[in-house]
């Protein structure tokens, strides 16, 4: 027997629209991330894309548990000398929220040019619209933790 690999035709990649009004920033980000990576698709692979596009509305309604809200900060490095840039959570969730639910899903992701194409996937919106419904995307409830 030999193992099967679903070729680029076979691969039908579906969009699902989840909201994420009232859900937790880092169980969002989780859920979104495997549905990205195709795990919840029985064809699924690990070194081939085999993910649906997800498309989230509502970013601005995230929350977050504990302190997160206001002790985490963000960092980047520019690579020049004094070059470290931090900015606090709810400065940047004020500014642009969609930004912190897709960098909370891209960390999730594998970090490679696999990555890169899973992330194309994901669209991310403050509010109710989204400029997708020729896609006829499906509304996905995600599970929630009781």
């Amino acid at each position: 027997m030999s193992t099967y690999f679903p070729k680029a035709g076979e691969i039908v990649r579906k969009w699902y629209v989840v909201d994420a009004s009232g859900r937790t920033l880092g169980r969002l980000a989780s859920q979104v991330a495997r549905i990205l990576m195709g795990k919840e698709n029985p064809k699924y692979t690990p070194f081939l894309d085999t993910g649906d596009h997800v498309i989230v509305i509502n970013a601005d309604k995230v929350k977050t548990t504990g302190m997160k809200s206001e002790q985490k900060v963000y960092q980047h490095y520019t690579g020049y000398p004094g070059g470290l840039r931090t900015e606090e959570f709810r400065k940047r969730f004020d500014r642009k929220p969609e930004l912190i639910v897709e960098q909370a899903v891209l960390r999730m992701l594998p970090k490679s040019k696999l990555g890169k194409q899973m992330i194309s996937k994901l669209k991310v919106y403050r509010g109710e619209k989204h400029p997708h419904e020729a896609q006829k995307p499906e509304a996905l409830a995600l599970a929630t933790r009781a």
